[in-house]
């Protein structure tokens, strides 16, 4: 493929033929989240839109064709997937039939105009390309494609000619021999669906003999490279283990099975009969791996292979020699056709960790041929490695979470006399958010409540929280005013990312003695915090707060006016022996106190911020008379329909109301 083409406007518009009077033309539009299932979600639309679309005549099917409609579902999965690897954001479908033409024009939008589909030219040969061969077969069954760029979205369109393209040469050449069906297969399982009005495609049955050993003359490497992009973007074991069980069935086994060891259990012992085998594959035993994921050619199978399965599970000890070793054969499970057959067994392992195990399987056969044994070890690998990412990647978001939990108060205290709602959204579900509240007692009747933003994320935002919050709560209790609360805190950040830099200095120079440069050890660490004390008394709420560089927090008051009730002054942990001041005001009944993070007020859609021309206080004013938890959640809802994008930073606000 050259390179690839781009243009100011598509040139793939319908044609200005007018259509009879009263005729609707065919066309199909949907926005789809940018996960995971938007390619299958995709193909679906597209396979009942055509089924629509003949049901009812409309212009242009006649010269609608299976070819052309099974050409289009591998596009848009294809067009869909791209955008969802390589832009992350929410895709916008468009599939239109050119009635006087028949041409098949789609579309697929998304809202990263500056990330470009990757080109798929050919690589040096120190590498294999890992991209691009969805290109490759788009511009194979395409007529014509190119690019749209436009303010804040990229298009990459598509237009396929009435009754499909010839293409078999293009193809052949994306991926070897029979590619067109091994690409449907692919796109079915990276977001497998049921479709509504047509059969799924189904993959040819097992080849044999020669066959088997063409196909893996031809499409050996072309799998593999296929089945790697799968499974390294898969972040559950068990999503590997049906991904797995998909790329082996049928195309090198009737059926498959894996088995996940436990890690938090350990390795179990050898059950009766391993030690005297020497193979690892005993009977016996009520511990043992947990069976992930079974797979068969024929579904009406799975039900009893799983059973049988379940009797006689793998050993843990593994084989002696590296490679493959026999598996007893299930029988009577596969029916009168398949009471014969051959079974081997290969150990995932990852950085010398025992992982499972995975089993193929196939009728009719003494021993499986080498070339396929070979295949599936190399594949065996790339599952071990990816179970073993995801392992990693499900312990790092444990810690994390236990991490965040104890970052933030077990439960939000309950005020007499005040009503209060919170909302948080931390933007990275895996990792510990820079964003932070409180709410506590404070003893004499006084109540106290944090709504803070660490620079950063992750460790050094979980450092400074866990350094900040349990100060805040110290010195209340100890009956410090707002105002001294916030000068001791910035003066213990100035001294901690003190004391952190010179021991960085010191482990620098200790480990060679080379100077230090800008970036090197912990960064100043900087706090916006807004800070208060509410104290009750006969008639409303009695507010003392503080802002330390933070957005301002918003008075609703009863009459629906809304005011600022703090003055801006300088974050903490920036400037030595600053000296703060708090503001006092009453909060009267049906008065409501908003306090919110940056996340809210500097939510984007383009160059605007949603705090632009005093936007929060103007949504603020749209809640009076709501009781506090409408209050939040009718800010947190047009925050997040500000922008099309989903919001990429933390959020948190915190809405007091005097009752």
């Amino acid at each position: 493929m050259g390179a690839i083409p781009a243009q100011r406007e598509s040139v793939a518009r319908a044609s200005d033929v007018p259509t009879r009077d009263g005729d609707a033309l065919p066309h199909a539009h949907a926005t789809l989240p940018g996960g995971p299932l938007a390619p299958g979600s995709a193909r679906a639309l597209l396979r009942a839109a055509f089924a629509e679309w003949a049901e009812l005549a409309l212009p242009g099917t006649e010269f609608l064709t299976d070819r052309q409609a099974d050409d289009a579902v591998v596009v848009v999965s294809e067009l869909v997937t791209n955008a969802v690897i390589h832009a992350g954001t929410d895709v916008e479908l468009d599939c239109r039939l050119e009635a006087h033409t028949g041409a098949l024009v789609v579309e697929v939008l998304d809202h990263h105009p500056s990330r470009a589909p990757r080109d798929g030219d050919p690589e040096p040969s120190y590498g294999t390309p890992e991209y691009g061969r969805g290109l490759r077969l788009v511009a194979a069954l395409a007529e014509t494609w190119g690019i749209t760029y436009r303010t804040g979205a990229k298009t990459v369109w598509a237009q396929l000619p009435a009754g499909g393209k010839e293409a078999l040469d293009g193809i052949q050449a994306y991926a070897g021999d029979r590619a067109r069906d091994r690409a449907l297969r692919v796109a079915e399982i990276l977001a497998p669906e049921s479709p509504p009005s047509r059969a799924p495609v189904s993959p040819e049955p097992v080849s044999r003999g020669g066959q088997d050993r063409d196909w893996l003359n031809r499409g050996a490497l072309s799998f593999l490279a296929e089945a790697s992009d799968l499974l390294a973007g898969q972040l559950d074991e068990n999503l590997v283990a049906a991904l797995a069980g998909q790329l082996i069935v049928p195309r090198l086994a009737d059926w498959c099975a894996v088995w996940l060891e436990d890690e938090v259990a350990g390795r179990w012992g050898s059950r009766p009969g391993e030690a005297e085998s020497g193979t690892g594959w005993g009977e016996g035993g009520v511990s043992g791996p947990r069976l992930a994921r079974v797979w068969h050619c024929s579904e009406t199978r799975i039900e009893d292979l799983r059973q049988a399965l379940e009797k006689e599970p793998p050993g843990t000890s593994g084989p002696d020699r590296p490679g493959p070793v026999p598996f007893p054969w299930p029988g009577g499970a596969l029916g009168p056709h398949g009471t014969h057959g051959s079974a081997l067994a290969y150990r995932l392992t990852a950085g010398g960790r025992p992982l499972g195990t995975l089993v193929i399987g196939r009728a009719g056969l003494v021993s499986f041929p080498d070339e396929i044994t070979g295949l599936v070890e190399d594949l065996s690998r790339r599952v071990a490695l990816a179970i073993g990412a995801a392992r990693q990647y499900a312990r790092q978001a444990t810690i994390s979470a236990v991490l965040q939990r104890g970052l933030l108060p077990g439960a939000v205290a309950e005020i007499p006399g005040v009503r209060s709602a919170l909302v948080y959204e931390p933007c990275d579900k895996g990792g510990p958010s820079g964003d932070f509240y409180d709410l506590f007692p404070a003893g004499d009747g006084r109540w106290c409540f944090a709504v803070g933003d660490v620079q950063g994320k992750g460790p050094e935002a979980a450092v400074v929280i866990g350094l900040a919050r349990p100060w805040l709560r110290l010195l209340a209790r100890e009956g410090y005013r707002v105002a001294d609360v916030l000068d001791r805190l910035n003066q213990l950040l100035l001294d901690d990312a003190t004391e952190a830099a010179d021991a960085a200095a010191r482990a620098l120079a200790s480990a060679g003695g080379r100077p230090m440069h800008p970036g090197d050890g912990p960064q100043t660490r900087f706090l916006s915090l807004l800070y208060g004390e509410l104290a009750p008394f006969d008639g409303g709420v009695r507010c003392t707060l503080a802002s330390a560089g933070h957005p301002l927090p918003l008075l609703l008051g009863s009459d629906g006016e809304v005011r600022t009730t703090a003055r801006p002054q300088t974050l903490l942990g920036v400037v030595e022996d600053e000296t703060y001041t708090s503001e006092t005001f009453e909060l009267r009944p049906g008065d409501s106190l908003l306090c919110v993070t940056d996340g809210v007020t500097e939510r984007r859609s383009g160059s605007r911020q949603f705090d632009d021309e005093d936007g929060l206080a103007d949504a603020l004013a749209g809640c009076a008379g709501l009781d506090a938890e409408l209050i939040a959640e009718r800010i947190k809802r047009l925050v997040h329909e500000f922008g099309a994008r989903p919001p990429e930073d933390d959020l948190a606000l915190l809405v007091l109301q005097a009752e």
